[in-house]
């Protein structure tokens, strides 16, 4: 690969901190390199900014509307305000929004935002609309448990043509009805899907999870404070993926990917994700 010219660096000011990025960076890679701890829920490092949850949004000087950090690039001379009284609100509705109707138990930092901004996802009442919905045990390898989706696209990004080019993960309905499905709505064995988990890797809610997460979650056993987590090669085939391997109690409960490794970008195929049982 040749070498790129070097990017011009941006000077842009976040909460009154003069930040210096590399031209075409996003407003999110800014405050990262300023500190500030920015919540994000749809984004994911591998994939392109979708733009769905809106938590995220930060004020910029001179815009009109709040706008994504994670997609919206910086300018030079931009003036951004993370904390700003808009931007907090802004965050607590749509964290109220999302916790009355969506179970946001098993997603990472959600009650700590919710306790941040003050939202009260219990003050729309218990006729707020929900998508609770049975929970799809359909195979041994993941579960999908759509009571926790937050309709971000991550996976249909990920089975679709950002990595896995399989699209057997779309969306069905319209509007208020839409929710994640196989395509054509068809069972998922019938489905194009090859169980290769790149899906359950960027979920953010949970929604898609491992058999044995889902099932350790029911007996009550899954503890992450217990979990190890060793990274090492793939010895199915000779690419050379890399695995974190996650342990507990001496056991593998799950296999992830680094996502910052050239090989794999956090993918797996199905063996080197679920056929972790010969160890």
């Amino acid at each position: 690969m040749p070498l790129q010219p070097p990017r011009r660096l941006v000077d842009v000011e976040v909460d009154g901190e003069n930040v210096r990025v590399p031209e075409g960076s996003t407003i999110l890679d800014a405050c990262t390199a300023a500190g500030k701890d920015v919540p994000t829920l749809c984004y994911g490092d591998t994939l392109t900014p979708k733009n769905a949850c809106r938590v995220c949004v930060v004020e910029v000087e001179g815009s009109r509307t709040l706008a994504p950090a994670c997609s919206r690039k910086v300018e030079p001379g931009m003036t951004v305000g993370t904390d700003t009284e808009r931007t907090r609100h802004s965050r607590k509705v749509v964290l109220e929004l999302l916790g009355s109707s969506v179970d946001l138990s098993t997603t990472p930092r959600a009650a700590e935002w919710i306790e941040e901004y003050g939202a009260e996802p219990d003050r729309f009442g218990d006729d707020a609309a929900t998508v609770e919905q049975p929970v799809k045990v359909d195979n041994e390898l993941y579960v999908r448990d759509y009571g926790k989706c937050i309709l971000c696209y991550k996976c249909v990004d990920a089975c679709g043509d950002q990595w896995q080019n399989t699209f057997a993960i779309g969306v069905a309905g319209r509007g208020f009805d839409a929710t994640i499905s196989t395509e054509f709505d068809a069972p998922l064995t019938d489905s194009a899907c090859v169980y290769c988990g790149n899906c359950v890797e960027v979920c953010p809610t949970g929604a898609l999870s491992f058999k044995t997460e889902f099932d350790m979650r029911a007996e009550g056993t899954w503890d992450e404070s217990r979990q190890t987590e060793t990274t090492t090669i793939c010895s199915y085939c000779g690419v050379g993926c890399n695995l974190t391997l996650h342990v507990q109690d001496n056991k593998i409960v799950k296999v992830t990917s680094p996502h910052d490794n050239p090989v794999t970008h956090g993918n797996l195929c199905v063996k080197g994700r679920f056929g972790f049982g010969y160890v």
